[in-house]
């Protein structure tokens, strides 16, 4: 038998609440054990979800405790870091909530403390593990709509609340640190190439982007996209090439915003492809797992969310 990976959460997020804990507790070869939070109100809450939770009044003491193996940080994006780096130096393993930094180069010293440790220390990047996606890379691999000429990419959702802290500059707040991750790191993780040729247009709301549209090349395709959190919910990705289209609704979001769905067009013949049924938060979880107990090679590095990172680092100087 197995002995399960235990897990212990810094900070009481909803985020935390609604998916993550939830998928901790439901991954195999996962326990959910610890909560750090000095919010006895907040402990209470995710208590009464998952029985035999033990509280933690600090983040340090949960750092602290022997009994838990590996952490997940929801905490605000500002904190990813020095928190990553804590975890580390407690010798713990450690998945970091998307994004891992605010700046490509902060990312450095993580990489570094993870070679020197041994440990696991990845980012939060549900999609790679998500039937959907992984179908696409292998079909945009086998060269099923033949060369890639054009990649579009949009997500967007409306939020307009200030204390929000993704509406919160101090706290790391923005589109493109909060969903732009997503349009961009999907379209490297599908070809297996890097963004060029950046240009950019960004719309501000009190210190934070609201909406960019990013035009560039990847992998010698032409790539057209945009984020936004001030508009009506969407999002879509589409790989045209010169012998088919492949179009896949709800591609960050599925059961949320919709069925994650492939659609091939090939010639005169279009098929989909349905995965109604997957939890791509509890297959990141197992996954983590697994490449914890070296079973299998974890599928998003650190040096892979340093790739995104750079990236929207372009687009926000591109955009000026």
């Amino acid at each position: 038998m197995i002995k399960p990976l235990r897990w212990g959460i810094l900070g009481a997020a909803n985020f935390a609440y609604e998916h993550m804990a939830p998928a901790i507790h439901a991954a195999r070869g996962a326990e959910l054990v610890g909560l750090g939070t000095s919010s006895a109100d907040k402990f209470a809450r995710f208590a009464g979800k998952f029985a035999g939770l033990r509280h933690h009044d600090s983040y340090e003491a949960l750092l602290a405790d022997d009994d838990i193996d590996a952490v997940y940080i929801p905490l605000p994006n500002t904190l990813h870091i020095e928190w990553g780096l804590k975890t580390l130096e407690a010798g713990k393993h450690v998945l970091i909530e998307k994004p891992v930094a605010m700046k490509a180069a902060q990312i450095d010293p993580l990489i570094a403390a993870r070679d020197s440790s041994g440990l696991l220390a990845a980012e939060a990047y549900m999609i790679v593990h998500h039937p959907q996606w992984q179908r696409a890379k292998a079909l945009l691999d086998d060269g099923a709509i033949g060369t890639v000429q054009q990649v579009s990419c949009a997500f967007s959702f409306d939020n307009r609340d200030p204390d929000n802290i993704r509406n919160q500059r101090e706290m790391g707040g923005g589109a493109l640190p909060d969903i732009g991750v997503y349009a961009l790191g999907c379209a490297r993780y599908a070809l297996g190439a890097e963004f060029e040729q950046i240009t950019a247009q960004i719309d501000w709301d009190n210190g934070v982007d609201t909406l960019s549209r990013i035009q560039a090349r990847i992998g010698g395709a032409a790539y057209q996209g945009y984020v936004s959190t001030r508009m009506h919910a969407f999002q879509e990705v589409t790989f045209h090439g010169e012998d088919g289209v492949m179009r896949l609704s709800a591609p960050y979001n599925p059961n949320v915003y919709g069925m994650a769905e492939i659609e091939l067009r090939q010639g005169t013949e279009t098929r989909v492809e349905r995965f109604a049924a997957a939890n791509h938060y509890v297959n990141q979880v197992e996954a983590f797992c697994a490449a914890v107990r070296g079973e299998a090679a974890y599928p998003w590095t650190l040096e892979d969310a340093k790739g995104t990172q750079a990236t929207i680092d372009a687009i926000y100087a591109a955009a000026g």
